[in-house]
């Protein structure tokens, strides 16, 4: 075999073994992803069916509802536009309050009921996630009474969140 043919077939198995190696790894983390939607997104039907996902906005005033067990927790999520009901069993945040900001992780069931298995309150009155700000701009039109999130990397918000 000539050096010529032997560099094209390294090159060749180089590229194989690359390529498996990113399938791999895409496989492996396709069922650790877990995409972001609003209310209104769950209701039109973006929201992916039987695989986890977050649900984020503003904790309805009054929907909270705890169970007897001192457990298990029922709430509405709104973007303003639309709310879905939400149950959460396990230890709620400090910081979850009716009217802030939530994003909660899980899944839809049959009755169309978010069953979360973790709830993420925000950690200052100043800061909400970027997502859930766009998410209730869309949902009221560009038109939301949601103050802006000061910028992460800014000296200003790192010297206020220590």
């Amino acid at each position: 075999m000539k050096p010529r043919q032997k560099r094209f077939i390294f090159i060749i198995a180089g590229v194989a073994i690359l390529g498996v190696a990113i399938g791999l790894i895409l496989y492996a983390l396709q069922n650790n992803v877990s995409l972001y939607f609003t209310p209104t997104q769950v209701f039109n039907k973006e929201a992916p069916q039987g695989r986890n996902f977050r649900i984020g906005g503003l904790v309805v005033e009054h929907s909270v509802k705890r169970e007897g067990d001192g457990l298990t927790v029922n709430f509405d999520v709104t973007d303003t536009a639309k709310t879905m009901h939400v149950i959460y069993k396990g230890i709620l945040p400090d910081l979850f309050k009716e009217g802030k900001g939530v994003v909660a992780h899980g899944k839809i069931n049959e009755s169309n009921i978010f069953i979360a298995d973790e709830v993420l309150a925000k950690h200052d009155e100043n800061y909400n996630a970027s997502e859930v700000v766009n998410a209730l701009k869309m949902a009221n039109g560009a038109q939301s009474s949601v103050p802006a999130s000061p910028v992460q990397g800014s000296s200003e918000y790192n010297k206020s969140s220590r």
